[in-house]
């Protein structure tokens, strides 16, 4: 563990459930190293985008860094700083998006995270920025399958 890192993630999806995509930046602080990534599906909600960009942020990175993670998801933060996370695994997990809060337990616990969160569409210049590309992603042809979510759903 060396250096700071920020992700900064936003999640979408239009209908709720609906075509939805995430979006991903990530900053190591004190340097010039930027990454930016989105991914778009075509049904989906946006509680999973945004559990999914958090995520994928973490898993973008090695292992023991210190991380602060900007989310405006007040369900992702809440989970988190509120520990309902750790009621749920005491149920064995009966709210929604098990397969995403057993992936992120996978990664959280790699890693030494702050969640900081931020208000959605009050000129935050970097999470109004993932919020476009999360948008933008959900617009695209091809949109890749959420596949647990859709078997859940019986969609095909």
């Amino acid at each position: 563990m060396n250096k700071k890192i920020h992700i900064y993630t936003d999640g979408s999806s239009k209908g709720n459930p609906g075509p939805g995509g995430y979006a991903i930046f990530i900053e190591v602080v004190g340097t010039t190293y930027r990454k930016v990534l989105s991914e778009g599906f075509r049904y989906t909600t946006n509680n999973r985008m945004e559990l999914l960009a958090v995520i994928v942020g973490l898993e973008k990175l090695q292992k023991k860094q210190n991380i602060v993670v900007f989310t405006d998801s007040k369900y992702v933060v809440n989970t988190i700083q509120k520990n309902w996370i750790d009621q749920w695994k005491k149920r064995i997990f009966i709210k929604k998006n098990v397969d995403l809060w057993i992936r992120f337990l996978d990664i959280f616990n790699q890693h030494f995270i702050v969640f900081q969160w931020i208000k959605g569409h009050d000129f935050h210049y970097i999470n109004d920025y993932c919020d476009r590309l999360s948008v933008e992603a959900s617009k695209r042809k091809n949109l890749k399958i959420d596949h647990v979510y859709e078997k859940k759903k019986n969609i095909h």
